[in-house]
């Protein structure tokens, strides 16, 4: 069995570190592992204590009195140079509940109202890219309301908006830049009939 011997922290940074791990394979030899992290701890990794809490929530929120529309963003992204389109999303704060997370960070992303689907038993936290990162998300299920509106964002933040149906969420499959995870669940939206919500319950 594969496992983990020392671990060295490389860079420390307020938001992400970068860590050296020593990759003890399953022939008992060895070779480095780099890796990054929302934590500045080693000994918080998930690699060493094996805690599932969530460090960032994605939120999909379902829009209009028909509840006909997802709420996405349009976010220009360093890594890659360009727009993609996500589900609005951020970090949860040290002792926040991720369903308040989720409220708040809709709000500054959005300034959109969200409101989580009571009995969601689907937001426990799922790893983003495991290869790279053991950062985990959990994902809040819910519905908004109220004027869609950019005057909460940070002013590092380069966000539009977006209230998109199912025709709209085929365009955006077919034709632009979109982050994995959003992309299955704009197929699982497409493919709805009714209240999108409706396989939570």
């Amino acid at each position: 069995m594969s496992s983990i011997g020392k671990i060295t922290k490389k860079i420390d940074n307020p938001h992400l570190s970068f860590y050296e791990l020593e990759a003890i394979h399953r022939d008992g030899s060895a070779s480095p592992y780099y890796m990054a992290s929302r934590t500045r701890d080693p000994a918080a990794l998930k690699a060493v204590d094996h805690n599932q809490k969530p460090d960032g929530v994605v939120i999909y929120g379902v829009y209009g009195e028909n509840r006909d529309k997802l709420v996405l963003i349009r976010q220009f992204r360093y890594p890659i140079g360009g727009y993609i389109y996500e589900f609005p999303a951020g970090l949860v704060e040290p002792g926040e509940p991720p369903m308040d997370a989720a409220v708040r960070e809709m709000y500054e992303e959005t300034g959109l109202h969200f409101t989580p689907k009571e009995g969601d038993s689907c937001s426990r936290p799922f790893y983003t890219t495991p290869g790279m990162t053991d950062e985990s998300c959990a994902t809040a299920f819910g519905y908004c309301d109220g004027i869609p509106t950019s005057r909460h964002q940070e002013d590092s933040e380069d966000i539009q908006v977006v209230l998109a149906d199912r025709e709209e969420c085929r365009r955006i499959l077919k034709e632009e830049n979109v982050a994995i995870m959003c992309a299955y669940m704009l197929m699982h939206f497409i493919a709805s009939t009714g209240d999108p919500l409706d396989f939570l319950d």
